[in-house]
């Protein structure tokens, strides 16, 4: 393979959570070892405590924001780059809720830059599975104000006053900065986010963790980043058309597409001026490309320079991704 960019494959980073199943490695067939269970697996991070390390090609062993840093807009786009410098802009994993996790909440870009943390944190769930009756969190069941919000924290109420939805397979849910959240048992999804792992804990079902010790909660900081408005609808509705890319969220962080498809999809990325990351979801696809070819199975993330012009996805019977980039 010449020195040239190529799409890029990095070791997944797998993360111990008190709320973690089995899923990534059952239904994504990812080994997380001896970890007793793995709550997320990080198959793309430039977030700089938890920097994702290429695994393939002659640039194997390198950070991905050290591959920023070198390839620059050649790997990111030019515009990104001139905008994020040497991190690199989005942080995509897969999550596995066998217990719910904190109620918590985000937050955006301009409070964030305000207590100098770098970006907010908006983000996206696409459910890969759903047990039945499986149940989410995402926003508000009523508008409240601070008053009332800060009375059933401090009741032990706190969940009345949320909005609980029912999950299922192939659902989308946009959580924009500020919106309280939290997911429910028996999911497991594929989250794309802003590269930031600031999260304000605000209520954790009085949990106790393996020390006998509830996790520290961040009252305070959620106050100023919270949206306390109720909105009619807080599910993302898509229509999906098979054998193209179908937008499921068009954002300023981020658009994310899914493709469901069982013929060849030829792509012509050549004026995009953005990377691409490919998440496997459901069967086998052999992504060619000038630089070859390379599988992309369920719990895969690959990136695809910006640099690059032409992509032939190729399924092996039907199968199902998500196509992430920025415009």
């Amino acid at each position: 393979m010449a020195n040239t960019l190529y799409p890029l494959k990095f070791k997944p980073i797998f993360k111990d959570k008190i709320w973690g199943g089995q899923r990534i490695k059952t239904k994504l067939g990812l080994d997380f070892g001896k970890l007793p269970n793995c709550g997320e697996v990080w198959v793309v991070s430039g977030e700089k405590n938890n920097p994702s390390v290429l695994e393939n090609g002659f640039l194997a062993g390198n950070e991905l924001n050290e591959l920023v840093e070198i390839y620059m807009g050649d790997l990111v786009g030019e515009k990104h780059f001139k905008k994020f410098g040497n991190e690199f802009p989005l942080l995509v994993k897969y999550i596995d809720a066998n217990d719910w996790l904190s109620i918590q909440v985000h937050p955006n870009d301009k409070l964030a830059a305000k207590r100098k943390i770098g970006w907010g944190k908006t983000e996206m769930w696409y459910i890969i599975h759903a047990d039945e009756g499986a149940q989410l969190i995402s926003g508000f069941n009523r508008k409240v104000d601070k008053e009332t919000y800060l009375k059933h924290l401090e009741s032990n109420t706190l969940p009345e006053i949320l909005n609980y939805e029912d999950a299922h397979t192939g659902d989308v849910f946009f959580i924009p900065a500020g919106r309280v959240h939290a997911l429910g048992p028996g999911i497991l999804l594929a989250e794309i986010q802003q590269t930031s792992d600031t999260t304000y804990r605000i209520y954790d079902w009085d949990r106790i963790d393996h020390r006998g010790m509830k996790r520290e909660l961040h009252t305070e900081e959620a106050l100023d980043a919270i949206d306390f408005n109720f909105y009619d609808d807080y599910k993302t509705h898509y229509k999906l058309i098979k054998n193209l890319s179908s937008t499921l969220v068009n954002c300023d962080k981020f658009t994310t597409n899914l493709i469901k498809f069982d013929q060849p999809v030829m792509k012509d990325i050549s004026g995009l001026d953005s990377f691409i990351i490919y998440m496997g979801l459901e069967g086998k696809v052999i992504l060619k490309s000038e630089e070859g070819e390379m599988p992309v199975k369920p719990g895969d993330a690959i990136v695809i320079p910006a640099v690059m012009e032409n992509l032939n996805l190729k399924p092996e019977g039907e199968a199902k991704l998500l196509e992430i980039y920025i415009q």
